[in-house]
């Protein structure tokens, strides 16, 4: 997901990631790259590449539903997205009348995991699907995987956008110079570096221990050196960078859209603040 992000390959990758780990013929035609899937999450967030999707995975306040991409465009309409890559739809928030854990598409965990569902990740999702209320089940474990992929996205965008400022500065004269050889432009490429390897660092723990805490520093830190590597980034290119020519406005539309994806920065700070408050308790 972090080389995918670096190239700005688009489509659903998300969805379709989260539906390749479930169980049944959904999982394994989203696994061969047979069905496209979509995501409506319940919260009302935008909904990407419906048009294109075969099914839209629908994940309420715990369960998880599947449902044909044709019966969600009837209750959506399109919205202006600002990367031209990334077509959105506006839905509102809907219940999935299947709420109940008995209820649910695939059998959603109580106090066991699901033994059918990546094993190699089952003692982890265990312990995180305990961690309190509004953060157990199926569709909460969805939508941190979801968090932690889109984050991975973002750490290849910011890291891509550094390389692209490097070759430029390198390459573009100015007075008879190299433009990287000036301090200020040399400072902008210090800063993208440092945000996107400490980006990196985080996404790449989170990945180990799928602690939801570690997940929304991840997202939040990933967010922030996708938009700014990408701002400063169209700094060193000059009006260049915002012409089609060049692909770094591009980085950044693209940085916008996921950073509204999945776990906003609102939402990744209450989540870091219950953990802290969380944390102090547990030591009083």
């Amino acid at each position: 997901f972090e080389e995918a992000g670096r190239a700005l390959l688009p489509g659903p990758l998300v969805a379709t990631e989260l539906a390749a780990g479930l169980s049944g013929s959904l999982a394994a035609g989203a696994a061969r790259g047979e069905t496209v899937v979509t995501a409506l999450d319940e919260g009302g967030a935008p909904v990407e590449h419906l048009a294109s999707a075969d099914v839209v995975l629908v994940l309420g306040p715990r369960a998880v539903e599947v449902i044909p991409a044709a019966d969600a465009v009837r209750s959506v309409e399109p919205m202006r997205s600002v990367d031209p890559a990334t077509p959105l739809h506006r839905t509102t928030p809907r219940r999935t009348g299947l709420d109940q854990a008995e209820q649910t598409d695939r059998p959603e965990r109580t106090d066991r995991p699901d033994r059918t569902d990546r094993p190699d990740r089952t003692d982890q999702a265990d312990r995180t699907d305990q961690a309190g209320p509004g953060r157990s089940g199926l569709a909460a474990r969805l939508r941190r995987e979801a968090a932690l992929l889109t984050a991975a996205q973002q750490l290849g965008s910011a890291s891509r956008t550094v390389e692209l400022a490097v070759d430029h500065a390198k390459r573009r004269t100015q007075f008879g110079r190299p433009i990287g050889a000036f301090q200020a432009v040399q400072h902008l490429c210090a800063q993208m570096l440092v945000r996107a390897e400490s980006a990196r660092s985080v996404v790449y723990a989170a990945a180990v221990t799928e602690d939801p805490g570690d997940i929304a520093a991840a997202k939040l830190l990933a967010d922030e050196a996708a938009v700014h590597n990408a701002r400063d980034c169209l700094q060193v290119h000059g009006g260049m960078g915002f012409t089609w020519e060049a692909d770094v406005h591009l980085h950044l539309k693209r940085a916008w859209v996921r950073a509204g994806q999945w776990q906003s920065a609102a939402e990744g700070e209450e989540e870091l603040a219950a953990g802290l408050v969380s944390t102090v308790e547990t030591c009083l």
